[in-house]
């Protein structure tokens, strides 16, 4: 359920007042996890965010395929990070709280590599930060990728099973 959160608003406030990254991704996961609690008290609830940062410069979602293509001659020959936070919440507060970063190494990349990928992945380039999805023809993208799996798909999955394990909602 999308939680009804300005993201672009809380991103360039905190980024104003010289927050991190790191800050906004938590900020952000607890904030979209709080909303949806207070709809359902008694749920545990999942928010999660994924910020993607490039020598200090913050990435969003590509908002159309030209932009797309320029997040990724933006990244290619350079390293990037994922700062990826999940929240639980319940009764609209925070109960728990993950973090963890990946880096990825982008290679260059062609001109037309880039036009074949984003033909090939189509509007799915257009939900993610980076413009890519690791999995599938993503990966041929990069030269190194530093980092777990799910951290980079945007859920930090191994802790959360782990805190849901403890409240008997995956079994042990």
């Amino acid at each position: 359920m999308p939680a009804q959160v300005d993201e672009s608003e809380i991103k360039a406030s905190m980024k104003a007042e010289g927050q991190s990254a790191s800050d906004v991704a938590e900020v952000l996961a607890e904030l979209k996890a709080i909303r949806v609690s207070q709809l359902f008290p008694d749920a545990l609830v999942i928010g999660a965010d994924q910020m993607l940062t490039c020598q200090s410069e913050w990435f969003d979602k590509p908002t159309d395929m030209d932009h797309a293509q320029a997040h990724l001659l933006a990244l290619q020959g350079k390293s990037h990070d994922l700062i990826t936070s999940t929240c639980l919440a319940q009764q609209g507060r925070r109960i728990w709280h993950d973090q963890d970063r990946a880096t990825l190494t982008m290679r260059t990349l062609s001109h037309s590599f880039i036009s074949f990928y984003l033909n090939l992945v189509g509007d799915k380039a257009l939900n993610s930060v980076g413009a890519y999805q690791i999995e599938g023809m993503g990966a041929q993208l990069f030269s190194q990728v530093d980092g777990d799996f799910f951290t980079i798909r945007g859920l930090c999955l191994l802790p959360l099973l782990e805190m849901l394990r403890r409240h008997g909602v995956v079994p042990r």
